[in-house]
């Protein structure tokens, strides 16, 4: 398990129906080492903070392995590192065998796994499609997101180490399946309610829906 790239990006105001929209989307692979801390990378921000970045959304991890996916579904875009809005492109980290609550040490940082990506219309503005945000959830290929437990520094090239599992052993896949499918899994939902890096806006609505589904 590995980094393949580093990718920063500052917000930046770009056209999008007629309207003037500040975005973060657009990220770029950087060279050498950076600093990685509680909130992001330097180099990095969030556009809207009020569903982007934070102590639980702090870095974005994209599986290379998607990347030849979607060159093939999106023929006519340009994807170089960076491409989904990912602030790590990784390799061996694929979202039916990353669990929430898993802890890594990348670089000198340790990162906890917190929760899938639910894009915003901004990921169809990066590749001018609107229909982008439906199809990137129904593909399954989805990255997660990083808190940062120990600050330090990252690069491409960095070595990914597994440092401890979470017990409940529930996947990103399976996260992002409770949130999308029609008919969740009961006995999951229970499980993953009980995962302790579950962020609370994830916990209050599976338990809605573990209510409502009964």
């Amino acid at each position: 398990m590995r980094v393949v790239s580093v990718n920063v990006g500052l917000p930046r105001e770009v056209a999008w129906r007629g309207k003037t929209v500040t975005t973060a989307i657009f990220k770029e692979p950087v060279a050498g080492r950076v600093a990685l801390r509680s909130l992001n990378l330097d180099g990095d921000r969030q556009a809207d903070l009020t569903v982007h970045g934070g102590l639980e959304k702090a870095v974005y991890a994209y599986p290379v392995e998607h990347y030849p996916y979607w060159r093939t579904e999106l023929a006519d875009a340009a994807l170089a590192y960076g491409a989904f809005g990912e602030n790590l492109t990784t390799e061996g980290l694929r979202e039916d065998a990353v669990h929430v609550g898993d802890r890594f040490r990348v670089g000198s940082a340790e990162l906890l796994v917190t929760q899938p990506r639910l894009p915003c219309y901004k990921l169809g503005i990066r590749f001018g499609r609107a229909d982008m945000v439906k199809r990137f959830l129904a593909s399954g290929r989805t990255g997660f997101y990083f808190a940062v437990l120990r600050e330090g520094e990252v690069g491409a090239g960095d070595a990914i180490h597994l440092v401890a599992r979470d017990e409940l052993g529930v996947s990103i896949t399976e996260v992002t399946r409770l949130y999308v499918g029609e008919h969740p899994d009961h006995e999951t939902l229970r499980r993953a309610i009980r995962v302790p890096a579950l962020p609370a806006s994830w916990r209050a609505h599976f338990l809605e829906r573990l209510e409502h589904h009964g």
